[in-house]
């Protein structure tokens, strides 16, 4: 369709002279309104009056512009079934809408008072964009200035002209920008009325090659404001990220990213089963591998610094021994090193990511299930108190990072959820942790078995001394549960494997009972005021 008029009335006059100029050289009759009509006749572009299209003058403070049977039939009456009609009526084709709406989103984003948000919800600007889109097949419309470059080479191609697939494209885009703009005027005006609702969108959906499972079909999109999502993740090596890495992903970064030292966290199934933090990254990712070499098979690594070559020759990717080289999934840092990602390629599959750890929006929980959405703050409080409650004393003042290290493991790991944790030398490890059980009992004995397992691998001597090396390495291990305990049982299961002190929120109506039973065993225990289910 070659494009002999078009209607331009746009908020955001950035680029739009430039626009103008082009299509004044195809000999495109320009119709505007008053703002837009000023800019473009300012740097000398011949522009018609749309009064003279409408018959009637721009009124009540622009309120009334573009409103008329004239402009809407001019874009709406079909070329070929209504030529002969528009004709009598004196209607003529309108082949192009170029509009941008009244800047609503960035005055709800400053807060303006009520009347300046009403102001700015655009009535005019909607209709012809809709209307135009309709008639996709006889009129092109353009919503989004960053389109400006690619019309200006599509009507060059064309020699004035668009194609249908080109005008069906800008079709949905003007759909999808109208739904999104009265989306985000409904929910404000929700707000108002002091109603909660959510109007979400979503872009540049992306098929992933199956679901969690490979009979699953499953897809990767976009929120369209959000900043900063797994969607930006600059892929510098590997295959295309599957379903489940992207939820691991998720979890891993997680776990490290309020650490505040170097940290390195090693997930597998959502579960930080490795975590670790110190001064020294390469020690930081041996902790974190030590916390489950078994489990870390197939994992995903996660480090809240910049990635050098000497931590990833951990991982032997290029060993002699096929046997040594650790096989991972996904490792992701804010930023990596070039000879590390050279190491790194040895692998042809391994997903190699930069991302930024550093600046994380935070969002609302959302989760859908089966046409209902749930929605919750994120669980960014670690605790509300740290209060000694057993008669055993402990340093909590000394002790505070550690245990803060340790509730941010156990709030990233699913329930009910048990990790036992140690400061030694400087360094954070989680040595143990157990997820996901329905009885808290088997997610302690989980963990302690995990925490043996650790200490074992750091034990060089005679078997029939491993008992006294592992009391020595557990007694300065404290054992973080994510929710309270119900009955004395996992505090008599600690005591037994040589646990000293537990952290846990309270609020059990057997508070009492549990606390006695740290009395007689000697462990000192702290409660928090904060639960962290994780489901």
């Amino acid at each position: 369709m070659i494009i002999k008029t078009a209607l331009i009335s746009v908020s955001d006059k950035t680029g739009i002279t430039d626009l103008a100029k082009i299509l004044k050289k195809y000999d495109v009759e320009i119709i505007s309104t008053g703002g837009t009509k000023k800019v473009l006749e300012d740097a000398g572009v011949e522009v018609t009056d749309i009064s003279s299209v409408t018959g009637n003058p721009e009124a009540f403070g622009g309120r009334m512009k573009t409103i008329s049977f004239n402009i809407e039939s001019a874009l709406l009456f079909d070329r070929e079934k209504d030529a002969e009609e528009a004709a009598k009526l004196g209607i003529k084709p309108v082949d192009l809408v170029v509009c941008n709406l009244y800047p609503f989103e960035k005055v709800m984003l400053q807060r303006k008072d009520f009347d300046t948000l009403i102001e700015n919800i655009d009535i005019g600007g909607p209709t012809m964009i809709r209307a135009a889109a309709k008639n996709f097949k006889y009129v092109t419309v353009i919503t989004d200035i960053a389109d400006y470059k690619d019309f200006t080479e599509e009507i060059e191609r064309g020699g004035g002209a668009t194609s249908y697939e080109y005008r069906k494209k800008m079709m949905a885009k003007a759909f999808n920008h109208t739904a999104d703009y009265d989306a985000m005027i409904a929910q404000t005006m929700d707000a108002q009325i002091g109603k909660i609702s959510f109007r979400l969108n979503f872009k540049n959906g992306k098929k992933l090659r199956y679901g969690e499972n490979s009979h699953q079909k499953a897809y990767f999109f976009r929120m369209k404001e959000a900043e900063n999502t797994y969607h930006d993740m600059k892929i510098l090596h590997g295959k295309e990220l599957s379903f489940n890495n992207i939820l691991d992903i998720s979890g891993a970064v997680n776990a490290v990213k309020d650490l505040p030292k170097i940290a390195c966290a090693v997930v597998k199934h959502s579960n930080p089963c490795g975590l670790a933090q110190g001064d020294n990254q390469r020690d930081v990712l041996e902790k974190a591998w030590q916390g489950d070499p078994v489990s870390a098979f197939g994992s995903i690594i996660a480090f809240n610094t910049g990635l050098n070559k000497k931590t990833v020759e951990f991982f032997g990717l290029n060993d002699k021994d096929k046997s040594k080289r650790k096989f991972i999934e996904v490792v992701i840092a804010p930023r990596i090193d070039k000879d590390a990602l050279e190491y790194l390629q040895h692998h042809k599959n391994l997903r190699v990511i930069e991302y930024d750890l550093t600046e994380l929006p935070e969002y609302k929980d959302l989760r859908f299930i089966n046409g209902t959405l749930l929605s919750q703050d994120t669980d960014n409080k670690l605790y509300d108190k740290l209060e000694l409650v057993t008669e055993q004393q402990l340093d909590t003042e000394n002790n505070k990072d550690i245990i803060e290290f340790g509730l941010n493991t156990v709030k990233n790991i699913k329930s009910n959820a048990i990790a036992i944790v140690r400061k030694k030398a400087g360094n954070y490890h989680l040595m143990g942790m157990g997820a996901g059980q329905p009885n808290r009992l088997i997610s302690t004995e989980l963990a302690l078995s995990k925490a043996k397992e650790f200490i074992r691998q750091d034990f060089k001597g005679k078997e029939e001394n491993f008992e006294a090396f592992y009391n020595e390495e557990i007694k300065d291990a404290i054992l973080i549960s994510d929710a309270f305990f119900p009955f004395p049982d996992n505090v008599e299961l600690a005591a037994a494997n040589g646990i000293k002190t537990i952290v846990q929120p309270g609020g059990s109506i057997r508070d009492k009972s549990v606390i006695e039973t740290c009395n007689k065993l000697g462990i000192s225990m702290i409660f928090t005021g904060i639960r962290h289910f994780k489901h």
